[in-house]
């Protein structure tokens, strides 16, 4: 019996402590005409539902999230509903990194950490590794694909 209670307990207090899942999918960062500027993209989904509050990097200094549309203003938040996979892409929710001394080339891998809040006002930090690429990573696989499938299809013909 002791060591049901034990146990009982011991399971309640992880649970207290249990984290919710978070992904991110895709993470990918797009460089402006001049390599100076760039926008970071990605696919995010919390099966809590959790807000971003913050985005900080060493490695490239200024970055901050920015609203939908194709002005670059800034947000203090970005909600992510519970189970839905939210993205930031070109014209939706995305992050911004400011101008840099020394422009940013395809296959760069940029650091930051996304800050995100629980509903209860916890926050904890998520690391993310982005490369600089042309198009997102789904984007290019697809691309490739559907060539070889248009040949494939010939040949059943």
């Amino acid at each position: 019996m002791r060591g049901l209670l034990l146990c009982a307990l011991a399971l309640g207090a992880a649970a207290a402590h249990a984290v919710s899942t978070f992904t991110i999918t895709e993470p990918w960062v797009r460089v402006a005409a001049d390599g100076r500027s760039a926008e970071a993209f990605m696919q995010l989904k919390s099966f809590d539902g959790e807000t971003v509050v913050g985005v900080r990097s060493e490695d490239v200094g200024s970055i901050t999230m920015l609203a939908s549309g194709q002005k670059r203003t800034p947000v203090t938040r970005i909600a992510l509903p519970a189970g839905d996979t939210v993205m930031l892409a070109p014209g939706r929710p995305r992050l911004g990194i400011g101008k840099r001394a020394k422009p940013l080339k395809l296959g760069d891998r940029v650091y930051f950490v996304l800050i995100v809040e629980a509903a209860d006002g916890a926050t904890r930090e998520i690391p993310v590794n982005a490369e600089v690429r042309r198009h997102s990573p789904s984007e290019d696989h697809g691309v490739g694909h559907k060539h070889a499938a248009v040949l494939h299809s010939a040949r059943c013909a």
